[in-house]
């Protein structure tokens, strides 16, 4: 395995059970182009070995490969994320979860202010400095006796590279307990803790401490979406994956607060393209097919 690819290395991995784990380390690979699903981003770090992404958050589509990373410090959700992959190269991507405590003992100027509007996650392009300790922490995977004493090293410097270039104010958010961002995110908290009902926006300007203007504006910038737009996305994809799992339409649509049947219909297919009886019993078949 002398010239083995970066992205050889995760398939192999990622294929075989068993293999080792690096904390927080997590890597993806598929052989055929994706249909577009739906995920929730949390704060992470992103990168494509081989293949391409494409990612739609709010009203914001972005697209990465090898020679690009992606950040999001606040948890948010894409109404669609689609892979290019083939057979002959499958595509092959790794993930870091970003830790708060890690992050906050490396960022030292963290009384630094943020920008009065921020987004909250980006593509960026990748350096030779980041490309080399991603590829020193993914080799670790063939030397687990390694892992325990270099992974917290090369954590550190993955994240100490991303906050010393131009995404460092956007990763810093993700280690302030105070500040806009952070803000915004409790009220993300306050969102996701309550999706399945309705949330009244006097709830979260309290807990944001903002005037309606000001929050509607920085959660938007933050997120691409309006935070009504948020609380429907998280709803839509709860109901996704309870159809996957079986359940009906209808059951689907109340568990996650719908009272209309009509209007979940209608706002499923616009997100998903297709209705919701139709779209689960689609997955189901796949996941079935894919479980053989």
């Amino acid at each position: 395995m002398m010239h083995e690819t970066l992205a050889d290395l995760a398939y192999r991995h990622a294929t075989q059970p068993g293999r080792a784990s690096i904390p927080r380390v997590s890597v993806h690979v598929a052989k055929e182009t994706s249909w577009p699903v739906p995920t929730l981003y949390q704060p992470m770090l992103g990168i494509v070995l081989r293949g391409t992404k494409r990612v739609v958050i709010g009203d914001r589509t972005l697209h990465y490969d090898a020679n690009h990373f992606f950040i999001a410090s606040v948890d948010v959700p894409a109404s669609s994320v689609m892979i290019e992959s083939s057979p002959d190269a499958p595509y092959a991507a790794a993930r870091l979860a970003i830790d708060q405590d890690v992050l906050a003992d490396l960022v030292v100027d963290i009384a630094r202010e943020d920008s009065a509007d921020t987004t909250a996650f980006a593509v960026a392009a990748m350096t030779p400095e980041l490309r080399d300790v991603w590829s020193r922490m993914l080799r670790l995977l063939d030397a687990p006796d390694e892992i325990d004493m270099l992974a917290p090293l090369f954590e550190r410097e993955i994240l100490f590279r991303i906050l010393q270039g131009p995404q460092g104010a956007l990763l810093r958010q993700a280690a302030r307990s105070d500040g806009r961002i952070a803000q915004i995110r409790a009220a993300i908290a306050h969102l996701r803790e309550n999706f399945d009902r309705l949330v009244r926006i006097e709830e979260l300007l309290e807990i944001a401490g903002m005037s309606a203007a000001t929050f509607h504006r920085r959660f938007r910038a933050a997120t691409a979406m309006s935070p009504l737009q948020y609380q429907k996305a998280l709803r839509l994809q709860e109901a996704r994956r309870r159809l996957i799992a079986d359940a009906d339409a209808s059951g689907a649509a109340y568990a996650v607060g719908y009272e209309s049947a009509s209007q979940f219909n209608r706002e499923y297919t616009r997100m998903f393209g297709t209705p919701p009886a139709r779209d689960g019993a689609r997955l189901r078949a796949m996941a079935r097919g894919c479980a053989r």
